[in-house]
């Protein structure tokens, strides 16, 4: 494929800011569509990014800024609902109209970020069932050469995983219960994901195909939290709940602002986010592990052990 201009929708969040600067890297010329500028001003810096205001509910706009493009490249996610409905309009209707622009405007390449396990059969979570009829919907879709992205939870600086449990221990008062502890996770680091997107665009493989994105090693949700506990220097007493107390938690802090435990979130924890096998190799990428980046965004360099060596000790937390 021609080095272009690719047009992301999503390109300003977490994801989509480490992807444009893969794709920077590599020649790209990048059109991100965002419904406030403003609050895309971080990639506005970025050579190369041309930042368009659009309505993503006008399928005859999403069209218009497809025009002339290489390819589309949907990032859209939410892990929560604001109002009933949400995951539906985010994650099945918006990529309904992706695909119909994509046809209106003459664009066949599309990239589409669904989640792990959301093709499951019978997913257990409204968010992983709405990814799921996404992903399904643009992988039919006629005449496009579609590949499907499926990540287990994403790390680095600026994610909403690590840090937003280190928030939490922070505020804890020498216990902290744990819901889901037991819940097992291989998270997936940024710029791998980033990368596998970037790569795919060349490799004509990959069209029609989705993909399992995990980092190297898997760890329980209990681990994890030790982790961070550890590198932020705070000693909390793990407590891991059952299965009604977690249910409970999650009720009541979906109340909380940002909503950072939903019942949804609970049932998404009842299938492992792991993936049946390695890093796709068709990528060419070793996976990042863990230790590697969380200690330089969460605790001095000199705390930098091993997520491995702190499993015994939150086995007997």
């Amino acid at each position: 494929m021609n080095k272009q201009q690719i047009c992301i929708i999503g390109g300003s969040g977490f994801v989509g800011r480490h992807l444009c600067a893969h794709l920077l890297k590599q020649g790209w010329r990048i059109r991100v569509l965002t419904r406030n500028t403003e609050a895309a001003k971080d990639i506005r810096v970025l050579p190369g990014i041309e930042l368009r205001q659009a309505d993503t509910h006008d399928p005859a706009a999403l069209a218009a800024q497809f025009q002339g493009q290489a390819a589309v490249i949907n990032l859209v996610g939410i892990l929560n609902e604001r109002r009933r409905g949400g995951f539906q309009a985010a994650h099945v209707e918006l990529p309904r109209r992706i695909v119909a622009a994509c046809h209106t405007a003459g664009v066949r390449r599309l990239l589409h970020m669904s989640a792990l396990k959301a093709d499951l059969a019978d997913p257990p979570s409204e968010y992983l069932r709405s990814k799921g009829e996404g992903e399904r919907l643009v992988l039919a879709a006629e005449d496009l050469d579609v590949t499907v992205f499926r990540p287990s939870v994403i790390f680095g600086p600026e994610d909403d995983f690590f840090n937003r449990f280190a928030r939490l221990l922070a505020l804890a008062p020498g216990v902290f219960p744990l819901a889901c502890a037991e819940a097992r996770f291989a998270p997936v680091y940024v710029d791998d994901v980033a990368e596998a997107f970037v790569r795919a665009l060349r490799i004509k493989e990959t069209l029609g195909q989705g993909y399992e994105l995990c980092g190297p090693k898997p760890y329980s949700l209990r681990e994890i939290v030790v982790y961070v506990a550890h590198l932020r220097g705070l000693r909390r007493h793990i407590i891991g709940l059952g299965p009604r107390l977690s249910q409970l938690q999650a009720r009541l802090m979906e109340f909380l602002p940002g909503k950072p435990f939903t019942r949804d979130n609970y049932r998404s924890t009842l299938c492992d986010s792991l993936c049946k096998s390695p890093f796709p190799e068709i990528f060419g990428i070793t996976p990042t592990a863990v230790e590697a980046v969380v200690p330089g965004y969460l605790g001095p360099r000199e705390q930098n052990h091993s997520l491995s060596r702190l499993r015994q000790q939150a086995r007997r937390d």
